[in-house]
């Protein structure tokens, strides 16, 4: 596997930083489901977990849409891979799912998020409550830095079972 992520600057400003920590864990994403066949992704390879590196990438495609566009833009888009019916058919419906079409919607989602956050002050409210509370566009960053940190640690465990491969 060739790594070919940006680090985060050392120095830099609050925003720079948040952004670039952000980039490193989405390229991690992207690294750690480099270079496998649909099969692979599809691999279901930490039971009793139905999780999978495919499962991963729907589910950040729906994490990013939900955060930026809902909460953040108060965009009015659908919820992803019927989410309003299954809450987990991120995680769930892999089976038939086509790996090409679930990268084309995580990338779509990850430049949408770039567009909708960067001249966005980082104190200001989304447009949207979600739970009957107002987030701040820096508790989304952070909250999409963790949420991908979590979701990598998981993607390496399943990275390794599929082929051996690791790396932070």
């Amino acid at each position: 596997m060739s790594d070919d992520r940006i680090d985060p600057p050392l120095a830099g400003d609050e925003r720079d930083t948040l952004a670039g920590f952000l980039d490193w864990q989405r390229d991690t994403l992207a690294w750690k489901c480099a270079g496998l066949t649909d099969e692979q992704l599809r691999l279901r390879a930490v039971p009793p977990s139905g999780m999978s590196l495919l499962g991963l990438v729907r589910h950040l495609a729906h994490v990013e849409r939900a955060w930026f566009r809902h909460v953040l833009a108060d965009e009015d888009v659908p919820l992803l891979w019927g989410k309003e019916t299954n809450r987990d058919a991120d995680f769930d419906d892999v089976d038939e799912a086509s790996a090409e079409e679930a990268f084309a919607a995580w990338r779509a989602e990850v430049e949408h998020a770039r567009e909708v956050s960067a001249d966005l002050p980082l104190d200001a409210l989304g447009k949207r409550l979600r739970h009957g509370e107002a987030y701040s566009h820096r508790f989304i960053l952070v909250h999409m830095i963790e949420e991908y940190a979590r979701h990598n640690g998981h993607a390496d465990l399943l990275r390794e079972h599929i082929d051996g491969a690791t790396g932070e």
